[in-house]
Order: structure tokens, then C-alpha cells, then sequence
């Protein structure tokens, strides 16, 4: 019976750990997401940056990971190499608050 509730409280101390996405499997989902709306693999990027530099990785972000520690932060690369982020390239969940 004590054996039970040691594996209980194990299990209850180690269930949010699991839970939370990976910074790369959650950067895979979004890349995927992109590549399925047409955009080609090789016209944006996607960075993992900390959570206190996020506005200075120069893009839109996208997702965040790691229990909101990190960003993926989007840059779209332009013909000519210049990168371009569209406005509505975020999710509302990311944006700022009014």
C-alpha cells in the first residue's frame, strides 16, 4: 500500500513535466503548419530565442515553449534575401496586450 502512494505522488510530481511540448517538436508543428499554407520551406525561418529577447530576434512571434521561457520567433526571407514578416503571422495568444 505505501508502495502505491509513493508511485501516485511520483506520477502526480512528474505529469506537468511531461506534458509540456519540446521547443523543437512545438518549432516542427509550426514550420509544418507554414509549409501546409504554401509557404516554402526555404522562404521563412523560425529561431528559438529566450523569452527577454524576443522583440530584438527581429520577427513575428509564432509559439512559444519550454513553459513560456522561449519564443519561436518567424522571419520570412524575401527574394532578395531581405526578410519580411506579415502582420497577421502571430497568433492572438503572442500578441501584446492593448
Amino acid at each position: 500500500m505505501r508502495a502505491k502512494k509513493w508511485i501516485l505522488s511520483a506520477l502526480l510530481v512528474a505529469a506537468p513535466l511531461a506534458a509540456q511540448a519540446s521547443c523543437e517538436s512545438v518549432k516542427a508543428d509550426i514550420s509544418q503548419k507554414i509549409i501546409n499554407n504554401g509557404v516554402p520551406e526555404s522562404a521563412f525561418t523560425l529561431d528559438i530565442v529566450p523569452n527577454d529577447q524576443a522583440d530584438a530576434a527581429g520577427g513575428q512571434v509564432v509559439g512559444h515553449c519550454e513553459n513560456d521561457s522561449q519564443k519561436i520567433v518567424y522571419k520570412r526571407i524575401g527574394v532578395d534575401g531581405e526578410t519580411n514578416v506579415p502582420a497577421n503571422a502571430g497568433t492572438t495568444q503572442d500578441a501584446p496586450a492593448s
